[in-house]
């Protein structure tokens, strides 16, 4: 099972908790910014499953915040934690929290947040891949795929950092023994790419190994 990676926004105040720790006691994977302009520009770097927005501790009631990550990925789940009640959009935020409460609370409210149980995401570097909902997050972007692609995408993930030969890819994912014609592979790599790299012209991520395959880098 792999381990779940959030972002939470929070600042050090004396007299408002800091959950960052404690989720990572939790067995989180914890990446911390101290403001929303820091967590926007960590998202491609960080490609958490969840956000948390502790707006409580950096004095502020969060929306702007919220709005700014939701232009970013609408589909990327927010937990809003307020000092006081306030009426929040349902859009800007997946759940709201009103301090005080406990830190198995916030756990609590985040695990149905999550994209798939845990046994049935794949993670590698920044690519994650939900194979019960057939969507995969990379550097900010959420992407639906189709069967095929999520096939081919785990199979790339499962070996990356080594090149992946043509043929035996094509035959994995395709289910088949016939190699004559392998230019739809070429076809499908190219979606991945769309759906994985910032610039699919020049990929970063899905690597051809010309005369070879390819290999996934992360």
């Amino acid at each position: 099972m792999k381990t779940t990676t959030l972002l939470v926004i929070e600042a050090k105040h004396a007299e408002i908790p800091s959950f960052a720790m404690d989720l990572q006691k939790k067995g989180f994977d914890v990446h911390i910014a101290q403001n929303g302009s820091k967590a926007v520009s960590r998202l491609k770097e960080v490609s958490p499953s969840l956000v948390v927005v502790n707006a409580a501790s950096i004095r502020s009631t969060g929306i702007r915040i919220c709005q700014s990550l939701r232009e970013k990925d609408s589909k990327l789940p927010i937990i809003l934690i307020l000092e006081d009640e306030i009426e929040v959009n349902k859009d800007l935020a997946d759940a709201v929290l009103v301090l005080p409460f406990t830190v198995q609370k916030l756990a609590n409210r985040i695990k149905p947040l999550l994209p798939g149980d845990g046994k049935n995401v794949l993670h590698v570097g920044p690519i994650r891949l939900d194979l019960e909902k057939r969507r995969v997050r990379c550097m900010g972007k959420s992407t639906k795929l189709t069967p095929r692609l999520v096939t081919l995408l785990q199979l790339l993930m499962e070996k990356h950092g080594e090149v992946v030969e043509r043929e035996p890819l094509f035959k994995k994912a395709w289910e088949t023994n016939y190699t004559g014609d392998t230019r739809t592979l070429d076809v499908h790599i190219s979606w991945l790419r769309q759906a994985i790299e910032l610039d699919p012209d020049n990929p970063k991520l899905l690597k051809t190994i010309r005369g070879v395959g390819y290999r996934l880098d992360v």
